[in-house]
């Protein structure tokens, strides 16, 4: 699967796979899903907006998300929130005709609307209208009132630029250093990001508490898992990859991958062998 999307500032992006989802592919039936580039001004906070789009589903879908370090705000009939990162997994279930708006803040990105440590955010859901007052209330409304999804994001867009965010340098270091974490397999210990880093193990977990809201080690196992789960999925052996991902043992990826995917890797593999 390849989807190729237009953003508002005119770059584009490309996805090939939907890290972090568990059995990524058979939702696709039931839902669209679109990625969408925040404005410029934008960039350095927010990574993207997410829209998901279901109509007529004969039966409930759900969709289980074995999440990222980041902070997400999320719009839709059901909920309107600000959710810190969950260090569980969590799922969400589709019914009749609907549609998610979701804004996914760069790793550091949020603690410049938040102001205070983003690890006070952590496994939390606040409501925007809490978050952000009065313009938070009338965003949801408008957002829920718009039928379009760009001008849904749009709306979204004007309330952060409204704010006059700025830029961190702190915050801009945090999410080079989470991008360097996820797109380094061979990365399992927070010393070798810490020695990647520059800073001393305790300053990078005080770096990373502020910024991105869990510590160093709990973003490269996740990381470590939403590799795993790729891999299991196409079939990859399950004591290499444990080896390979820096695992003491097989047992000890199975108790972590089941904890947070909800099933054990043998089933998540069989769930991949489906034509």
């Amino acid at each position: 699967m390849a989807a190729i999307l237009p953003g508002s500032s005119g770059t584009r992006l490309v996805e090939t796979r939907q890290r972090g989802w568990v059995d990524p592919y058979a939702g696709l039936d039931a839902f669209a899903f679109a990625r969408h580039a925040p404005a410029p001004g934008l960039a350095a906070h927010v990574d993207h907006f997410w829209v998901v789009t279901w109509t007529g589903l004969a039966e409930p879908y759900e969709q289980r998300i074995v999440s990222h370090p980041t902070v997400n705000m999320v719009i839709t009939e059901d909920f309107h929130r600000v959710v810190g990162v969950i260090r569980g997994g969590f799922s969400y279930t589709m019914r009749g005709s609907g549609r998610v708006l979701g804004t996914r803040f760069v790793p550091g990105g949020f603690r410049t609307f938040l102001g205070a440590p983003v690890s006070t955010l952590t496994d939390r859901f606040t409501e925007i209208g809490e978050m952000f007052g009065a313009a938070g209330t009338t965003l949801v409304e408008r957002v829920l009132a718009e039928p379009d999804a760009r001008a849904a994001i749009t709306l979204v867009e004007e309330l952060l630029l409204g704010l006059e965010p700025e830029r961190d340098p702190l915050a801009e270091e945090a999410a080079a250093l989470v991008a360097l974490a996820e797109d380094d397999p061979s990365m399992t210990r927070v010393d070798e990001l810490a020695a990647r880093s520059g800073r001393s193990t305790r300053s990078l977990q005080r770096l990373f508490r502020d910024h991105v809201g869990v510590g160093p080690k709990w973003v490269i196992r996740r990381f470590r898992l939403h590799e795993a789960a790729e891999r299991i999925y196409q079939g990859l052996d399950l004591a290499t990859l444990a080896a390979e991902l820096g695992y003491t043992d097989q047992a000890h990826l199975t108790r972590d991958f089941t904890a947070a995917v909800g099933m054990p890797p043998s089933a998540y593999a069989r769930l991949g062998r489906r034509p």
